[in-house]
């Protein structure tokens, strides 16, 4: 008889609350014995030290037991996968478990798994869980997932598959969206155009001067790495529409340093623009790393209001000519919450409604969608974000951006400049349908454009250097497409998207870009609206 496929989820589903649950920490300590699961109203008993028993070796367990029976459903390479995931460790580092679940983020997933896993008559283990991991952490550095299920100070453990399906189709539903995106965009028939990346050897190299900025707000001065353009030929007589160059300031995401958006301002540099990229203490690499050793929470959105005065601050160095940077206006960048902290600097301020908005967002856990989680921190960090935009800004460009609970009616109208926004078919963080074409919907100006490169991920605009390498492992499956390769498309397009602001006669044209076997779609805001368009048929 064919097995049903909800049961067939068995060894994936289970498996799935044992990943989340290494986000949480360890355990070890006698308690449950049974673990009880339901689904579809089914009730199946399970003992858990038969299902020890099992990951160490098949043959070590008894032949007949009930759980070889369910384990029988399952295919040989889920039970391969099972097996695994009992047996490895979750996490490796106690002091990041115990920061962990001081913070925000962490308690929204032990809240959920609360759910997931609880008494047999229904009630929640999150307090059980905190409790228990608060003091097992102590004990030591690497837990399994049977020592957390056994460590539980509750002879019996019910587990909610319906719930744990419910989580793992939300994945399946947004990996089917983004499929079925790209479709829709085929099916608007771009023009199609290849492009060569351009040899720019001949310009000359551009010049790195890193600067420490003292600023009112911070006990230490923020890093900045200032590039500037090779020495040039004066320039000949400028076109009538032709403005001066703007200068650009960008922004690494939520652990990212300055040098990973390195490789973009010193080609843009090379291009002739002065480029700015701001590190952020305290929500940077180093404040990650410290996070994963147990010496701090790990940085989440309460950084967003410091992050905003560190813009602020570089800004108003250079109305002061302290920076020496070049250029008359400025375009405001970065990627992730990079890009979100330039769109509120900006000045587009979140929509009412925020904290009734995260509450039906929050009702479960948004593993499709893991920005909602720092979108919905933003209200419990009571720090005014409302800003107000430079009087000399230019254009906006964002990687990898969000604001979905942010701006769910207005979107970006509200700017009045150009806006390049920059999504990955592949990004799993930041999902390009709910996040960057939402929000790009409404934009008015027409220079403005939404691109979506086939392949890319939420992490192909970040260049990681050899120092970094072991804190920043990505698996190969959320990199995507060399990311270097899908950099140069993201040049090419951010250097002919800066060229409009300084000629407004000029426009990208909408079109389906092909560069070095990459493919990127260009859209302007009347695409976009047909491909929202295409979506709803």
């Amino acid at each position: 008889m064919p097995v049903p496929n909800r049961v067939r989820c068995f060894g994936v589903c289970l498996a799935s609350l044992l990943i989340g649950t290494s986000t949480l920490g360890p355990t070890a300590a006698r308690g449950a014995d049974q673990l009880q699961l339901r689904l579809d109203g089914l009730e199946i008993p399970m003992s858990l030290p038969q299902l020890e028993a099992w990951s160490r070796g098949p043959q070590d367990l008894p032949r007949g037991t009930d759980l070889g029976v369910w384990l029988s459903l399952l295919t040989p390479q889920n039970r391969h996968d099972l097996r695994q995931m009992l047996r490895a460790p979750l996490l490796r580092e106690a002091g990041f478990g115990r920061q962990l679940l001081d913070s925000w983020a962490g308690g929204q997933m032990l809240a959920e798994l609360g759910q997931l896993l609880t008494t047999p008559d229904g009630r929640s283990t999150t307090l059980a869980l905190q409790t228990t991991l608060r003091r097992l952490l102590q004990e030591r550095r690497e837990v399994t997932a049977l020592e957390l299920l056994r460590g539980l100070p509750v002879p019996r453990l019910s587990l909610q598959l319906d719930g744990l399906i419910g989580m793992a189709d939300q994945w399946r539903l947004q990996l089917s969206l983004q499929r079925r995106g790209l479709r829709r965009l085929e099916e608007l028939a771009l023009p199609q155009r290849r492009v060569r990346p351009r040899a720019m050897a001949f310009l000359g190299r551009p010049r790195l001067r890193r600067q420490e900025l003292a600023v009112a707000h911070r006990s230490e001065p923020l890093p900045l790495e200032i590039w500037s353009p090779p020495p040039a030929d004066p320039p000949a007589d400028r076109p009538a529409d032709r403005r001066p160059l703007p200068w650009l300031l960008l922004m690494p995401g939520l652990g990212g340093n300055a040098d990973q958006l390195g490789w973009l301002a010193a080609a843009l540099a090379q291009r002739g623009w002065w480029v700015v990229v701001l590190q952020h203490p305290g929500s940077d690499g180093p404040a990650l790393k410290a996070s994963l050793e147990g010496l701090r929470p790990p940085p989440g959105a309460e950084s967003m209001a410091v992050r905003l005065a560190d813009a602020q601050a570089v800004l108003q160095a250079q109305r002061q000519g302290v920076l020496g940077v070049e250029g008359e206006g400025v375009v405001l960048g970065g990627h992730s919450l990079g890009g979100l902290t330039a769109l509120i600097a900006a000045g587009l301020a979140p929509e009412p409604g925020l904290v009734q908005r995260c509450a039906r967002a929050m009702d479960r856990l948004p593993i499709a969608n893991p920005s909602r989680l720092l979108q919905c921190q933003l209200p419990t960090t009571e720090q005014p974000l409302p800003q107000v935009a430079p009087a000399d800004l230019r254009g906006v460009m964002v990687f990898n951006g969000f604001g979905s609970l942010l701006w769910p009616g207005r979107g970006v109208r509200p700017l009045r400049v150009p806006l390049l926004l920059l999504a990955g078919s592949l990004d799993l963080v930041t999902p390009p349908l709910s996040e960057q074409l939402a929000l790009f919907l409404p934009a008015e100006d027409r220079r403005s454009r939404l691109v979506l490169v086939d392949g890319a991920s939420h992490f192909s605009p970040v260049r990681v250097s050899a120092r970094e390498e072991a804190l920043f492992r990505v698996d190969d499956a959320l990199v995507g497409v060399d990311p270097e390769t899908v950099q140069g498309v993201l040049l090419e397009v951010s250097s002919e998207f800066l060229q409009t602001l300084q000629q407004p006669s000029l426009s990208i044209p909408p079109q389906q870009r092909i560069q070095q076997g990459v493919k990127a779609y260009v859209l302007d805001p009347p695409s976009a609206r047909q491909w929202q368009s295409q979506m709803r048929r």
